[in-house]
């Protein structure tokens, strides 16, 4: 047997992938994390499917279940919020399947971030505005960053900045950035994304610590901070009317670079 783990989505449940589903559909075992999950994604599940919270369990416990399950020849599912590949635990949950001789797989899903820049209907790289985007969150009760990983070097590049697990020192962090970026800089917070509670908060780096604390935003809540959620009058090169597209064609032709 192998122990899927899935990308939930941001929460709703019609943003899971189509092979989500269906291993939903199938599994005995679904491990959950009922913290940021929109109890409607459950609803993908068999009916004799076994349900397990993850909120309330440690490392130990977690692969304790997935393990055992798949020894039973169960098929199983471990559900991540967002896309596996981000503050998921993935690394260390394979890791001790491995050791257990546990095959494993993942399903990539819909990651918050994306959720919540469609939600404001916002591109996350704009010409001439930022071509980059920081994915990170902050340390507090947490795993320590790496030594290099500072916010305001990354603030500094003048990327967007999608900020997780953050929610709750929103105003120290929009302090330290704002000698790089502006007080002026954009600012939304989206909270739940996709979910019927979402609530979205715009302001910049000035005032929107202050509409997160009215608004007694405490967790699943992404933040993105940067010029590109104000647009702009760029235009890309990929669709100018300028750009010289027989040329592109033939260099492709002919097997070269452009």
């Amino acid at each position: 047997m192998t122990v899927h783990f899935v990308g939930a989505g941001p929460g709703a449940a019609d943003l899971l992938t189509v092979r989500a589903t269906r291993l939903l559909a199938e599994a005995e075992l679904v491990l959950y994390p009922g913290t940021y999950l929109d109890p409607e994604v459950l609803a993908h599940c068999g009916p004799d499917a076994r349900l397990v919270d993850t909120q309330g369990l440690d490392l130990d416990q977690i692969t304790a279940e997935l393990v055992t399950a798949d020894r039973a020849g169960h098929a199983v599912v471990r559900l991540t919020s967002g896309d596996p590949s981000l503050y998921s635990a993935l690394h260390e949950q394979t890791q001790r399947l491995a050791v257990a001789g546990v095959a494993w797989s993942v399903t990539p899903g819909v990651p918050a971030y994306a959720a919540a820049a469609a939600t404001v209907g916002s591109e996350l790289t704009v010409p001439l505005v930022a071509q980059s985007v920081v994915l990170t969150r902050t340390q507090a009760r947490s795993t320590a960053m790496g030594s290099g990983e500072s916010l305001t070097t990354f603030a500094a590049t003048g990327a967007t900045l999608v900020l997780h697990l953050a929610i709750t020192r929103i105003a120290s962090l929009m302090a330290e950035i704002a000698p790089e970026v502006g007080e002026d800089c954009p600012v939304v917070v989206v909270y739940r994304a996709s979910q019927p509670a979402e609530q979205v908060l715009r302001g910049t780096v000035a005032t929107i610590a202050e509409l997160v604390s009215r608004a007694d935003l405490r967790q699943a809540a992404v933040i993105l901070v940067g010029r590109a959620l104000a647009g702009g009058v760029g235009e890309s090169y990929l669709y100018s009317a300028d750009r010289d597209r027989e040329a592109k064609r033939v260099a492709e032709k002919q097997g070269g670079a452009w």
